[in-house]
């Protein structure tokens, strides 16, 4: 019988660069799950085992292994940094009970992670911090959890203080215990020493020590009376209450180290084991019907349950599809039958695996609480749920962003269009914000992406994995189109050529909807005018036509449509004759509703030496960009911006053309905003060039 109380579920999250796949590498090594370090710069590491994550020395999708400490069995997964690869950061987070967020000690909290730290407060997810780097020029630890307050709004719990500054950092002082660990330099994990605190330290452990109890009491009433009374508590008391805290998101217990030497590794790992929780300590995943509206059942981690398991991730690889698999409830065992709640389908569970990032090893059985990986499932996609045929129940959906780019492709060899489309639909089930659909008239593929380098990655993949070799256009933005006026009209349907007519007549108001609304459609018919069961075919109709707007064809967001009157026959009215009323409406009334023109801005953050801060922003305000803002870091300035896609395309070498290759920047989905009407006179002529061609 499995101990759920020894299981920790967690992912290491972080900013491009700031360690986390180094961090995981050495978690792996104390544990003793591998015996030969990996390095990420060599392209050697073992949760990066993809071509192009170890030529870029980036992580391109999560990794999950396993590995134990002090009896406690860890599932880790390594997740990546670059924000066009967040759906990985996002899922994980989804399925995981903890998590450890890394920052780099020098870079602080960069902008990946914001983004990141915003999806574990989403998904609930008690949280570590990890300072790492601190053997870095410019690294501050102190400096590092203020902007942990200030930027994330969190409240981090200092447990450790570093000890020497960059290139003398040498240990860490654990306040709890007041021993101060000193590494030497061989770099190993082992070769520490317990000492008492530097002399220069001693004061400054205190009142931080000081801080960390009256932080951790305030967690138990009757500690804090007898602590306001002068009584000290135990350490198993404090222990008690910081993993209280940490459960309930009160605050994050933070640690310092520097993870390439092995500095500080194990008192995280121990932190592990004694704050973040066990799976049956977190709350339960809410049940959903059909719909994906809550029942107000839960889905209770217990092996006594039904099972219930969320499939989180879909990885096809030599051996076939594997389908990532995070069980909450009930137990699976290999020939089981489990059903897809999404598809009402059955299948049978052939092979499970548990995965240590590219090796496996098989299971017979599993349990709540295992992330697992089954082999061979068939039309299982990332969020559905697997459940007991007889217990049927849906568990809280994913919700992924949609793809703001996107790239027309086509084979060099003719020969390997059937190839490139197999290829491609495996590349869609594994990455939701992945997409791909053909130009109806001209028969073009065209991929959809989160940015340039997600799609540059996919082409790398198709290229080697599936040996297709494309040809890639231009890079195109994902415009929008929506209405700035209401406007009032009627539009009446009528046809009549021998038999039965078709006869339908509406009375409307168009008008712009609130922002991220969609299309809404809503009734103030009085009377029989229109009966009842003729609306939705209004609603459909209209809708139908919202993915061709008026001005140049691109979707059309934010419209309200309120049906206020209209007409019928007793003989000749039918759903379809209101439906195509409907379109009728569209076509007659968008284009009087003065239709404007939207495009995507992307939330940048640029990272320069201070010598280049003046020609950046005069290069962003060139790319109509917004400054919102600057902050001096240790080693540079980030400058924060509101900057149109269609002007980021390449920014990269531009960037590093200007600060002599040492700027850096990422940048994310934020809004979609009005077209000056210069670019859009110029994006929709364009597209009606395109159109005419293509007759």
């Amino acid at each position: 019988m499995t101990d759920l109380s020894l299981y920790r579920n967690i992912g290491i999250f972080a900013h491009v660069d700031a360690g986390k796949t180094t961090t995981t590498e050495r978690i792996l090594k104390l544990t003793g799950r591998i015996h030969k370090l990996g390095e990420t710069h060599e392209g050697e590491s073992t949760t990066d085992f993809m071509e192009q994550e170890a030529e870029r020395g980036i992580t391109i999708q999560s990794a999950a292994v396993s590995c134990f400490w002090k009896n406690h069995r860890f599932n880790v997964i390594d997740t990546p940094g670059h924000v066009d690869f967040t759906v990985e950061v996002y899922r994980s987070l989804k399925v995981l009970d903890g998590g450890i967020g890394v920052f780099c000690g020098s870079g602080g909290v960069e902008p990946q992670s914001e983004t990141n730290w915003r999806y574990a407060n989403d998904s609930k997810v008690s949280r570590l911090i990890f300072v790492n780097k601190l053997d870095r020029i410019g690294a501050d630890f102190l400096r590092v959890t203020e902007q942990v307050k200030n930027v994330l709004g969190a409240k981090p719990l200092i447990m450790t203080l570093p000890i020497g500054r960059e290139d003398t950092f040498c240990g860490v002082v654990d306040l709890l215990t007041r021993e101060a660990y000193v590494w030497d330099d061989t770099g190993l994990p082992e070769n520490y020493t317990v000492e008492p605190i530097p002399a220069d330290m001693v004061d400054d452990v205190e009142s931080y020590r000081e801080q960390l109890i009256e932080t951790a009491v305030e967690m138990d009433d009757d500690l804090m009376m007898a602590y306001m009374d002068g009584e000290e508590p135990s350490i198993d008391d404090i222990k008690r209450c910081i993993r209280k805290g940490t459960l309930e998101l009160a605050f994050f217990p933070t640690y310092c180290g520097a993870a390439f030497k092995n500095k500080g590794m194990h008192l995280l790992l121990d932190a592990v084991v004694d704050y973040l929780p066990a799976p049956q300590e977190v709350n339960p995943q809410p049940l959903t019907d059909e719909e994906g509206n809550p029942t107000g059942k839960h889905a209770i981690v217990s092996p006594d349950e039904p099972f219930r398991a969320l499939a989180f991730k879909i990885m096809d690889d030599r051996f076939g599809a594997l389908t990532f698999v995070r069980i909450y409830s009930g137990k699976l065992a290999k020939g089981d039958t489990i059903l897809n709640s999404f598809t009402g389908k059955t299948e049978r569970v052939g092979r499970m695996v548990e995965m240590h990032a590219n090796d496996r090893n098989e299971l017979t059985n599993a349990t709540a609480g295992d992330i697992i990986a089954i082999v061979g499932m068939k039309n299982v996609q990332t969020g559905h749920t697997l459940c007991d045929p007889n217990h049927p129940c849906t568990l809280e959906a994913m919700v992924f962003p949609e793809p703001v780019i996107s790239i027309s492709v086509e084979p060099k060899d003719k020969g390997s269009t059937e190839k490139m489309g197999v290829a491609i639909g495996k590349m869609v089930a594994e990455d939701p914000t992945f997409r791909v659909e053909t130009d109806p008239d001209s028969g073009e593929t065209i991929l959809k992406g989160m940015g340039e380098l997600h799609l540059d990655i996919k082409v790398d993949i198709l290229k080697r994995t599936y040996g297709v070799e494309l040809v890639v256009g231009q890079p195109q933005v994902a415009y929008r189109e929506t209405i700035t006026r209401e406007v009032t009209d009627s539009y009446t349907h009528k046809k009549q050529s021998g038999g039965s007519g078709q006869y339908g007549k509406i009375d409307y108001v168009i008008k712009p909807g609130e922002t991220n609304s969609g299309f809404t459609f809503h009734s103030s018919v009085v009377g029989g005018n229109v009966p009842k069961e003729y609306f939705p075919a209004i609603e459909k109709g209209f809708a139908s036509l919202m993915e061709t707007g008026p001005l140049a064809g691109f979707p059309v967001l934010d419209v309200h449509f309120e049906l206020v009157d209209g007409g019928f026959h007793a003989v000749d009215s039918s759903a379809i004759a209101f439906e195509i009323a409907a379109k009728g409406a569209f076509r007659q009334s968008m284009p009087k509703a003065a239709p404007q023109l939207l495009e995507p801005i992307m939330k940048v953050d640029v990272f320069t030496p201070e010598d280049h801060v003046g020609d950046v922003i005069g290069d962003l305000n060139r790319r109509r960009g917004m400054i919102a803002g600057q902050e001096p870091g240790a080693t540079g300035i980030r400058i924060k911006a509101d900057v149109p896609l269609a002007e980021m395309f390449g920014y990269i070498s531009t960037l590093r053309t200007m600060t002599s290759g040492r700027g850096q920047f990422s940048m994310e989905f934020s809004h979609y905003s009005a077209c000056p009407s210069n670019v859009a006179e110029a994006v929709i002529a364009k597209e009606k060039e395109k159109q005419a061609a293509k007759k």
